[in-house]
C-alpha cells in the first residue's frame, strides 16, 4: 500500500512539474533555465511578462478568437454528432452498416493528409479565407463523437422509442424529448473531449487566417515567436505567460468537471 502511494506521488509530481515550471517561468523577471530556476527568489517574480505578451499579441482578442473557434466546433460536433449517432443507432435504412464502416475508416485518415484539398475547397471554392466559418467548417463533424453518441443511443431500451412512435411522436421529437435527456453524460464527454482539439489547434487556423484580428491564441503565440520575441526583454517568460493563458481554460474545465467526467467514463465502461 505504501509503495503504491509513493508510486502515485512520483507520477503526480512528474505530471504536474511541467505545469509548475511553466507557471514559474512566466513569472520570472530574468530567465533561468537551470534547476535553480524552478525555485526562484521572490524578488525575481513579476507579472510583467503577461503585460508584455498582451501588448504584443492582444491576449483578450486572441482568447475571444479561440473561444469563437472552439465554441463553433463544439456546437457543430454536438448537433451533427447527435443527429448522425441517432440515425446510425435507431433508424433503419439501406446502407446503414456501410455508412458506419465508412465513418470508422475516416478515423484512420490523418487530418494533415486532407489539409491541401480542404484549403483549396474552403479558400478558393467557398471564399471563406480569413473568416471564423472557414476555421470551423473542417472540424464541424467529428466521427469520434458520432461513434460515441451511437454507442450511447444503442444502449437505450428499444421499448422507449417504440412507445413514443405509437404515441405519434416524430423522430425529431423522440430524439429531443426521449433520447437526448438520457444521454446527457455523453454530451458532457463530447464537450470535454472536443474542447481540447480546436482550443490547441494551430495548423488549420494558421493556414486559413492571415489577419491578426482573427487568429486564435495558438497562432498568435507562434507569430510572436517568429517576429516579435527577438525584441522582447524576456521572450522566454512572455511565451510561457502566453502558454499559461492558453492552458488555463482547459485545466479549469477539467478540474470543475473532473468528478462528473470520471464517473461518466466508469459508468459507460460497465454498461451493456
Amino acid at each position: 500500500m505504501k509503495l503504491r502511494f509513493v508510486s502515485l506521488l512520483v507520477g503526480a509530481f512528474v505530471f504536474l512539474f511541467p505545469f509548475y515550471y511553466m507557471l514559474i517561468g512566466s513569472l520570472q523577471t530574468e530567465p533561468d533555465p537551470s534547476i535553480g530556476g524552478a525555485f526562484p527568489s521572490p524578488g525575481n517574480l513579476t507579472l510583467h511578462n503577461y503585460g508584455e505578451i498582451n501588448k504584443a499579441i492582444h491576449l483578450v482578442r486572441s482568447l475571444i478568437n479561440s473561444g469563437i473557434f472552439t465554441g463553433g466546433v463544439i456546437l457543430g460536433t454536438l448537433v451533427f454528432g447527435v443527429l448522425a449517432g441517432y440515425a446510425l443507432a435507431r433508424l433503419q435504412f439501406r446502407g446503414r452498416g456501410l455508412v458506419f464502416n465508412l465513418m470508422l475508416l475516416i478515423q484512420v485518415v490523418p487530418f494533415q493528409l486532407l489539409t491541401i484539398p480542404l484549403y483549396v475547397l474552403i479558400v478558393r471554392s467557398y471564399g471563406l479565407a480569413d473568416s471564423y466559418l472557414g476555421m470551423i467548417l473542417p472540424f464541424a463533424i467529428n466521427s469520434t463523437a458520432v461513434f460515441v453518441f451511437r454507442q450511447y443511443f444503442m444502449q437505450l431500451p428499444a421499448e422507449l422509442f417504440d412507445a413514443a412512435r405509437i404515441d405519434g411522436a416524430s423522430e425529431l421529437n423522440i430524439l429531443w424529448r426521449v433520447a437526448v435527456p438520457l444521454v446527457r453524460p455523453a454530451l458532457l464527454t463530447g464537450v470535454l473531449l472536443t474542447f481540447i482539439g480546436p482550443w490547441n489547434e494551430f495548423l488549420w487556423p494558421f493556414l486559413i487566417t492571415k489577419q491578426q484580428d482573427l487568429q486564435p491564441l495558438a497562432v498568435s503565440l507562434s507569430n510572436y515567436l517568429t517576429t516579435v520575441s527577438a525584441r522582447a526583454a524576456n521572450p522566454f517568460g512572455a511565451v510561457l505567460a502566453g502558454a499559461c493563458v492558453l492552458a488555463a481554460p482547459a485545466v479549469t474545465l477539467f478540474i470543475i468537471f473532473q468528478r462528473r467526467f470520471i464517473s461518466t467514463n466508469l459508468s459507460s465502461g460497465v454498461k451493456g
